[in-house]
């Protein structure tokens, strides 16, 4: 189990969920004076390892005071209903926005249904377990958690999502940011270090406060930002810089598509064709193959979100 961990300072480790493959989705455990706390938790299918964690780790699961969601999707918050089942004292916080889908999940799963179709659905992310309300708290922006001695503040961050929160370590001077300050593979790190792109996903997906969001978690002058895809990224005004560019250019080659018949196949060849040139300036291998099993699945998701976007941007 020690290779899906990462330890950082500060009582904070970052478990591989094995969802889709290694190192692409991330679920952070936080220990504080003995009290611990899970911030998102991979699909159902991801539990068992988060379980093996805490055994490897010497942590009991009666330690474990909250699952913290930053957002309710299922790559985020899948497992969290399964999880509860076997932490008896974990409470579920989560944007006021998503807590009824968690209770019931079924227009959540319908949702990713549409998006994966039903065969991948089942083979990704398994049963999504019902959380009973009495196990859920929503949570304000601005708002503090206590967690063995420390003090977590949870903001609000639309711009990925409309149920998204980032939660502020001052412990760590970390922030939790689940998407909203975007994916950053660590099979991408080069010479010219970390390499970030957007998560356009539908269907909440908004530029404006996407820029919004990644300027207010920058005004926390924090020295590393944690990634649900994947963990710890530390080259901050650098990566902000690229998250903002590349924000303006997906709006922008979106909207080069909107005229096309095939809408959604344009996106992606345009998203494709911007990313290679991006990748090929950081110094990663000219390897389609590879570039396009790590890529592929968010170009096709980011694209749809796009595509949404154009749509609701169109009847408006």
């Amino acid at each position: 189990m020690k290779e899906n961990i990462i330890s950082f300072p500060s009582g904070i480790t970052a478990i591989d969920t094995g969802f889709v493959r290694p190192e692409m989705d991330a679920s952070h455990l936080v220990l504080r004076q003995g009290r611990a706390a899970f911030i998102d938790t991979g699909p159902t299918p991801s539990v068992s390892r988060l379980m093996d964690a805490l055994v490897t780790l010497k942590i009991t699961p009666q330690q474990i005071d909250y699952i913290l969601l930053t957002h309710i999707h299922l790559d985020h918050a899948g497992g969290a209903g399964e999880l509860v089942r076997r932490l008896p004292h974990a409470q579920v916080v989560v944007h006021p926005r998503g807590a009824s889908h968690l209770i019931d999940p079924e227009k959540l799963v319908a949702g990713t249904k549409a998006v994966y179709g039903d065969k991948i659905f089942r083979r990704l992310y398994g049963e999504v377990v019902p959380i009973p309300a009495d196990r859920i708290i929503t949570i304000e922006d601005e708002a503090w958690l206590e967690l063995g001695g420390s003090r977590l503040k949870f903001i609000h961050t639309p711009g990925h999502a409309l149920h998204h929160y980032c939660i502020i370590d001052r412990d760590s001077r970390g922030i939790f940011a689940g998407d909203t300050f975007g994916i950053s593979y660590r099979d991408f790190d080069t010479l010219a270090g970390e390499f970030i792109f957007p998560a356009t996903t539908p269907v909440h997906f908004d530029p404006d406060a996407a820029h919004a969001s990644i300027e207010r978690l920058m005004g926390y002058e924090p020295e590393g930002i944690y990634l649900t895809h994947y963990s710890r990224v530390t080259d901050l005004k650098r990566l902000a810089k690229d998250l903002h560019r590349d924000l303006d250019a997906f709006v922008a080659l979106a909207k080069d598509c909107e005229g096309e018949e095939d809408r959604l196949g344009a996106i992606k060849r345009r998203l494709r064709a911007y990313l290679w040139t991006r990748l090929d300036a950081h110094g990663f291998p000219q390897d389609d193959r590879r570039r396009d099993t790590l890529l592929g699945m968010d170009i096709s998701l980011n694209a749809q979100g796009l595509v949404v976007w154009l749509n609701r941007r169109g009847s408006q």
